[in-house]
């Protein structure tokens, strides 16, 4: 080969090199514009869902601040008993969209003012796995579903949807079930006074390994005796909730 036909092949080479890194940058280019655009839809569905969430709270006035006060306190929790969990963006975002199923429950249900009947507590039970076909496709929620479609579940494995026990039970979710029904203790109810919250404290030691996972519980009493803040009850309006016929369950707002 001469030198001037090296040269050539030495010049369609740097060509190819040069292509080639433009095509490179240009496909690294549209990668990173088809994931701004798929985080960018992931946030819009967020969104949406968080303002759905919000609008089934707002039908019943005495749920004002329910899903802003247990994801506070949850979140509180969780940064105790799971620091890495509690880190995870999506945590935060099932705690708030816990009930999210709801916009699938008839709407005389969710406000009828009184105890619901067999046949619609069985509709109301199915508000955790409606929930969780609504979060499931969204891929910036991420684990946020099983909150929403585990909170329901006792530890003891009588609850629902699935009726898992123990730790077959996400570790979110079992942190939630307590805070969901500290809040619902102390809060009005057409029927009964909030209860104050030592009262409500002992009451959830007392399903300690029933209702609650017993380690999460007694996390969640000592976290409360270290910041009384946390734990003090706002005024609430009085509310309706509708809950099973057993009346040794604390039923979570």
């Amino acid at each position: 080969m001469t030198g001037g036909e090296l040269a050539r092949v030495r010049a369609q080479l740097v060509k190819f090199a040069r292509d080639v890194r433009e095509l490179y940058r240009r496909e690294r280019q549209r990668t990173r514009q088809l994931e701004d655009a798929l985080e960018e839809l992931n946030r819009s569905y967020f969104s949406t869902m968080e303002t759905l969430a919000f609008l089934i709270e707002a039908k019943d006035v005495g749920t004002r601040r329910h899903l802003d006060r247990t994801r506070d306190l949850a979140m509180a929790l969780t940064r105790v008993i799971d620091p890495d969990l509690a880190a995870r963006p999506e945590t935060a975002h099932g705690f708030l969209l816990h009930d999210i199923g709801k916009i699938g429950i008839p709407e005389r249900l969710l406000l009828k003012t009184g105890p619901l009947n067999p046949s619609e507590w069985t509709v109301m039970r199915t508000h955790p796995v409606v929930g969780a076909h609504i979060v499931t496709p969204i891929r910036v929620l991420g684990d946020a579903v099983d909150v929403v479609r585990f909170h329901h579940e006792r530890f003891d494995g009588d609850g629902y949807p699935h009726g898992l026990r123990g730790e077959e039970i996400p570790l979110a979710a079992r942190i939630f079930s307590v805070v969901d029904a500290f809040d619902a203790m102390t809060s009005d109810r057409p029927y009964r006074k909030a209860r104050d919250v030592p009262e409500a404290l002992e009451e959830l030691r007392r399903c300690a390994g029933s209702q609650f996972d017993p380690d999460v519980v007694e996390a969640f009493v000592t976290l409360s005796q270290k910041d009384e803040t946390l734990v003090l009850p706002e005024t609430h309006e009085q509310h309706a909730h509708h809950h099973p016929p057993s009346s040794s369950t604390i039923i979570p707002g």
